[in-house]
């Protein structure tokens, strides 16, 4: 996955949009863009939604963002759309690798009653939303083999500590915001998930959602989160390796299987050691995902 976009479970008309933008992935909000008065429509509407997608020959991957543990409501939740047989499920405000185990449990359950294959249903965790959950994103490794991705959040979390903003004028993220990026790419490493960069607020704004796109990319995060249908092309585009980044990666690749016991191989006058081979087999990796 390179994209994942929010679309509100209450709208069918964003819905129905969200199939043709292009996006790896839609996430049907059942949690910030629903009011509380509209949660249980929206989780019939999630429902209805799911089912019908899922009959699509080629379709996005259909995640929920349910809504947080502690908040009373998981369970309705789940009840309702785990029959409707989401590819995962998002967890906000996890509290660290306990709130996914929990979550976990609760999803086995309702698998053997909705007659699903345990584990069919993954998870992706929202690992920052909360001053105590930076303290917890080293807890993710083994937590759960349905993890399957971290990403991260900083408008709940500048909230939560009580911040007038956490980007800068120019639009960068501030130190605090930066930290918990951080973090989260980190602990997506040790768990051995895919780490998904959060959204880009200002969504008319596509030089701003490049940039920092870019440098998602380069930090080693593999996917963004997109609030809008127009983010999409922009974020598809960065994250799919150029065709000089293929023939790069399969060179270097080449080069360590002529030479197997090689620790070191010399390509072009420049050296390249196994980090490099490594980098280069998640290129193709990521490569090859995309064009199946």
């Amino acid at each position: 996955m390179r994209s994942l976009l929010f679309v509100p479970a209450d709208s069918d008309k964003k819905l129905d949009k969200g199939l043709t933008s292009g996006a790896d992935a839609l996430i049907i909000d059942l949690e910030d863009s629903v009011s509380a008065d509209r949660k249980a429509q929206a989780r019939a509407s999630a429902f209805e939604f799911l089912r019908s997608a899922a009959q699509g020959e080629s379709r996005p991957r259909l995640m929920v963002r349910i809504n947080a543990l502690d908040t009373g409501m998981t369970d309705a939740d789940l009840d309702a759309i785990v029959p409707g047989r989401p590819d995962a499920i998002m967890l906000p405000k996890s509290a660290g690798g306990a709130s996914v185990t929990h979550l976990h449990a609760k999803l086995s359950a309702r698998e053997a009653m909705t007659g699903l294959t345990d584990g069919a249903i993954k998870i992706v965790a929202l690992a920052t939303e909360t001053a105590a959950s930076l303290f917890t994103t080293g807890s993710y490794r083994d937590c759960s083999p349905r993890l399957s991705g971290l990403t991260w959040g900083a408008e709940d979390l500048s909230a939560d500590l009580g911040a007038e903003s956490n980007r800068d004028a120019k639009g960068r993220f501030l130190d605090p915001y930066r930290l918990a990026r951080s973090l989260c790419l980190f602990g997506a490493a040790a768990a051995g998930v895919a780490a998904i960069d959060t959204v880009y607020v200002d969504f008319r704004n596509e030089a701003g959602l490049r940039s920092e796109t870019e440098e998602a990319r380069r930090d080693g995060f593999t996917a963004k989160l997109a609030i809008h249908p127009a983010q999409v092309p922009v974020i598809n585009e960065v994250f799919t390796p150029t065709p000089e980044a293929v023939a790069h990666a399969r060179e270097i690749v080449a080069a360590f299987e002529a030479q197997p016991g090689a620790g070191v191989v010399g390509i072009g006058g420049k050296m390249y050691d196994r980090p490099h081979l490594s980098r280069a087999l998640s290129v193709l990796a990521r490569a090859g995902a995309i064009r199946g």
